[in-house]
């Protein structure tokens, strides 16, 4: 299993999460954030005064996945987000050793993911969560 995060500009999540679902990945998390790379940032003018603004939206997307999944992922991620200017973003890969699910108190052997057929979704995992600091949870 793999972890996938992506961080890119807000305006191309919903291209992103439309390659996603089309390269048949369907579980995602999708979180605002913010940050800055090579960029620095930028300054604006707000009623005549100058501010420096540091740390930039971003969104980021995290998608845990077989490892045959990588190369399609990777690629609908990147196909989409890309504009050619610089803060397009960055995608990670790591290495998940287990996933358990909370409901059940179960772990899910390495051995089960591999038996996926690429071409069927995953059921397991939430189809979107979008999560945003105003988000209230109530039980």
């Amino acid at each position: 299993m793999l972890k996938i995060e992506a961080i890119l500009q807000p305006s191309k999540l919903d291209a992103v999460k439309d390659a996603l679902l089309e390269a048949g990945i369907e579980g995602m998390t999708i979180l605002e954030a913010r940050g800055h790379g090579r960029q620095k940032g930028h300054t604006e003018f707000y009623r005549g005064r100058e501010y420096t603004v540091d740390l930039l939206p971003k969104v980021k997307i995290e998608l845990v996945i077989t490892d045959d999944l990588r190369e399609k992922a990777v690629q609908a991620i990147q196909s989409a987000a890309r504009t050619g200017r610089i803060g397009d973003g960055k995608i990670f890969v790591s290495r998940i050793e287990e996933a358990i699910r909370i409901r059940k108190r179960t772990g899910w052997p390495r051995s089960r993911f591999r038996d996926l057929g690429s071409h069927e979704p995953d059921r397991r995992f939430p189809k979107i969560l979008l999560a945003t600091p105003q988000m209230e949870f109530s039980q």
